[in-house]
């Protein structure tokens, strides 16, 4: 099953979320075999990173809260809230991304 995991970042917490960026990468690199799609959430104009988003393999809802649970900027303290929800595959266009 698929997943879509959405955080949004705490205000002023750009600092915060640099001093746990190695660790983000790590565990992100350690759970791969899990991931769908991962990527930051940007400002409108892409300036700043305002949260998290992933889509990631897992068997249910406990599984797929335990990966964002064990997430670096999770633990942290970094986001303000934390959505997770189930999601069917659909269309998918890759090589439309910049």
């Amino acid at each position: 099953m698929l997943w879509a995991i959405c955080c949004i970042d705490k205000p002023n917490s750009k600092a915060l979320r640099g001093e746990h960026q190695q660790r983000h990468s790590a565990y992100l690199k350690e759970k791969d075999g899990a991931i769908f799609f991962t990527g930051p959430l940007q400002s409108d104009d892409g300036s700043e990173n305002i949260g998290s988003l992933w889509i990631i393999v897992a068997n249910s809802r406990s599984e797929a809260q335990a990966f964002v649970d064990g997430e670096a900027f999770c633990r942290a303290g970094v986001f303000e809230s934390v959505s997770v929800k189930r999601v069917r595959k659909g269309h998918f266009h890759p090589e439309r991304a910049d």
